[in-house]
């Protein structure tokens, strides 16, 4: 199964990850702020994972990281 992880205090909530990923798993927690004033995003459902990178890819920040 994939992993995915965001480091939170980097994020600055563009949401690319969500309009790229295609199982639709990636959200910005509008309830979380870092340090930076942002809302972070993050896996909803992490088990529908599919481990594809996009998300990481398009990151301008490079906060997300992929395992599988």
């Amino acid at each position: 199964m994939a992993k995915v992880k965001f480091n939170e205090e980097k994020c600055k909530g563009c949401k690319l990850c969500v309009e790229v990923c295609p199982k639709k798993i990636i959200v910005i927690n509008s309830d979380k702020l870092n340090t930076k004033g942002f809302h972070p995003a993050g896996v909803k459902e992490m088990d529908k994972c599919i481990g594809c990178a996009f998300c990481a890819t398009i990151c301008p920040d490079v906060v997300i990281e992929v395992e599988k």
